[in-house]
């Protein structure tokens, strides 16, 4: 059973929860993260009408080669630290099965296996 990480990007708020747990679970040093949060935007779509959708602007939690799925945490029945403290709750850990049926299409989602 291949244990995973899905994230829903369209809910993550920047608050980089996900990236302070990780780090402090792991003791990573500055400049190391096993999750790492990335800014892209805002970007304009001068085609789309006028009003809240012209705009994009997305915060997109990576995980790095240092993550380990917090196999310590996971092995113990805990979820990894940055799905338990992630704060908008677009986070989830299971078997990569489980995880790949809650991609509905409507929304972006990127599935993270160790």
């Amino acid at each position: 059973m291949t244990k995973a990480i899905l994230i829903n990007y369209e809910y993550c708020t920047g608050c980089h929860s996900c990236e302070v747990a990780c780090k402090k679970h792991l003791g990573l040093p500055a400049g190391e993260f096993g999750i790492k949060l990335s800014e892209t935007g805002p970007y304009e779509y001068r085609g789309a009408p006028e009003g809240p959708g012209r705009w994009e602007w997305t915060w997109l939690p990576v995980i790095t080669k240092a993550c380990d799925l917090c196999e310590s945490r996971t092995e113990k029945g805990k979820m990894p630290a940055c799905v338990q403290h992630c704060q908008a709750w677009c986070m989830y850990y299971g078997e990569v099965s489980e995880l790949a049926a809650k991609m509905d299409g409507e929304t972006r989602w990127a599935l993270f296996t160790k």
